[in-house]
């Protein structure tokens, strides 16, 4: 359909969104025509596109994704999509409002980040700094979750990473993060130390390496996000103090709950983070009040009488 190829060119060129964005709002926009116009090849015309844009049938929509078993919070991001195609017509004079203002966001329950304690992280590199002797995709992956951790990196920038990335002079890494939005996070010196050496060796590895990848999967080739997955369920599996989800993003929160309980402020943590509003970063406060609030119950002495 020519209005979604235009509207996915305008995010791709004029907001410079992220392809996995892109997709998911195509996604959105594509699943409400598809639930508007079932089993119809090609999709509507554009009278018949723009016809269909009310309050009405997007609240039936979104009812019909949550009735199907579709958690609140993946459906308030699918209006969030429609709301921003809504607005892009709205601006080409193409409809005259949005009609998702007017639709309830469904109400989600608040969850908080999962994260790993200090204990469990340091289980894991103390685990795994044997086996990383004199193996090299052991090393890799022991690397990989170091960078995840001690910097807040997401899964995209990791798969983006260059060597010329880290400037070890300066401490810092140079990361574009959403929106193309370049930041630098500050990397200890010992940690520099490592980075330097796991470099050289990946050098050994893999001499053709054109694009200087800092990371390459183990046939030589660029990461990609599943591959990340998989690393760090497989590296955190069996290691002492890790249970639930095994996940990138989890390391991400780790490092984020981390700092805010040695101190750290939240505006430091939120460009650290890469987070375009300080209200994304407050929720890590959460997280650090229900661990005071656990140290507290253990060892308060009435707490159990």
């Amino acid at each position: 359909m020519e209005l979604i190829e235009d509207f996915i060119r305008f995010l791709q060129v004029e907001k410079r969104y992220s392809p996995r964005t892109q997709a998911l709002y195509r996604e959105a926009v594509e699943g409400f025509y598809a639930f508007m116009f079932p089993g119809q090849d090609g999709g509507p015309d554009d009278a018949e596109a723009l016809e269909v844009l009310t309050p009405g049938n997007i609240r039936a929509c979104i009812a019909d994704g949550l009735d199907s078993g579709i958690c609140a919070r993946t459906m308030n991001l699918r209006l969030s999509a429609l709301s921003s195609y809504c607005r892009w017509l709205l601006n080409r004079d193409m409809i005259s409002s949005n009609p998702v203002l007017k639709v309830p966001r469904p109400k989600q329950d608040k969850k908080l980040p999962q994260f790993y304690t200090e204990t469990a992280i340091e289980n894991y590199f103390d685990a795994s700094l044997e086996a990383a002797q004199g193996d090299f995709l052991k090393l890799r992956n022991r690397t990989m979750i170091l960078v995840l951790y001690s910097t807040g990196m997401r899964r995209a920038e990791l798969c983006s990473l260059k060597e010329r990335d880290l400037d070890a002079s300066r401490g810092v890494f140079r990361v574009l993060g959403k929106g193309s939005k370049l930041r630098e996070i500050p990397v200890p010196p010992l940690i520099c130390q490592d980075l330097l050496l796991y470099l050289e060796e990946n050098r050994r590895q893999y001499p053709d390496n054109p694009e200087g990848r800092f990371f390459l999967t183990d046939s030589g080739r660029a990461l990609y996000l599943a591959f990340v997955n998989n690393v760090v369920k497989t590296e955190l599996s069996g290691v002492a103090g890790f249970s639930g989800k095994k996940a990138p993003h989890a390391l991400r929160h780790s490092l984020a709950t981390h700092l805010l309980n040695r101190g750290a402020d939240l505006n430091s943590i939120k460009e650290i983070l890469g987070h375009s509003s300080i209200a994304a970063t407050q929720i890590y406060t959460h997280n650090s009040f229900e661990q005071l609030k656990k140290t507290y119950l253990t060892a308060h002495p009435r707490a159990k009488k």
